[in-house]
């Protein structure tokens, strides 16, 4: 059966006013048999986002319509679809307690859910690695080399797999090289490191799954899958399940690299 379990909403402020319905509507044109919707989760009250639009997350004051709204058009289309009520959650360094009690609230009224790292933690404060490539090029220069920034990020996913989140802790870890989006500007001769040897096997031991994200083949400066095919590689040697995702912010979208991943 074909899934697409990465789907953002109208409820995403960087994404676009696409109905959920013609999310749905694509994706059985498409022939997916099961979707999840997994909109960015509100970010932590005290954690103030450093991207120039402030953008990250849902508005925490919208969060419950969401779920509400999810729910129903998992019942409209119950006979053509399944559709999963999920969140994207991000796993900001030094905001766990904050996380894990977000996830203990809202965690019984989710079917599915993504943990993801956009957010590197400095001496100043935060950056938000994928928001442009200009703002790539500050983290570079705070950190003194891509190098630096590439160890910063894979140490980040490391903890968020061996966070204790709680019971609720998302199964599923979002696009693990999502710090090639930008590698075009940045070179890096990215490597199975043993950092990235110790992601995937805390991955494997803790039974976690990996996003297979799409969106990456259509960024301009990284036109590959997040994760890496060598990454993906070394994860199916190790038998870590990856599940598809479009990473869709806009219907269209819904599918995309499906094919060139040749998945079937």
């Amino acid at each position: 059966m074909k899934v697409d379990k990465h789907i953002h909403t109208p409820f995403c402020p960087h994404g676009s006013p696409d109905s959920l319905q013609q999310y749905v509507e694509q994706a059985i044109s498409l022939n997916f048999g099961e979707i999840s919707f997994t909109e960015h989760a509100p970010l932590p009250k005290s954690f103030s986002d450093p991207t120039p639009d402030r953008d990250s997350g849902m508005d925490p004051d919208k969060l419950d319509r969401y779920i509400q709204n999810v729910q129903q058009v998992k019942k409209e289309f119950e006979r053509d679809i399944r559709i999963n009520v999920g969140l994207e959650v991000d796993f900001i360094e030094g905001f766990e307690q904050e996380t894990t009690d977000f996830l203990n609230e809202y965690g019984p009224c989710l079917d599915d859910s993504i943990l993801s790292v956009h957010f590197l933690k400095h001496e100043e404060g935060y950056d938000c690695l994928d928001f442009s490539a200009d703002v790539f090029a500050h983290i570079v220069q705070k950190f003194g080399s891509v190098s630096k920034v590439y160890d910063k990020y894979y140490n980040t996913v490391l903890r968020s797999v061996q966070a204790n989140l709680g019971v609720y802790k998302p199964k599923r870890i979002g696009h693990m090289t999502l710090i090639h989006k930008f590698q075009a500007q940045f070179p890096y001769e990215d490597t199975l490191s043993p950092i990235i040897l110790s992601i995937l096997d805390e991955i494997k031991m803790k039974d976690l799954a990996l996003d297979y994200n799409g969106a990456g083949l259509f960024k301009p400066l990284c036109k590959e899958a997040y994760p890496a095919p060598f990454v993906v590689k070394a994860a199916q040697q190790k038998k870590i399940p990856l599940v598809y995702g479009s990473d869709a912010h806009c219907a269209k979208d819904l599918g995309q690299g499906y094919r060139e991943l040749h998945l079937r």
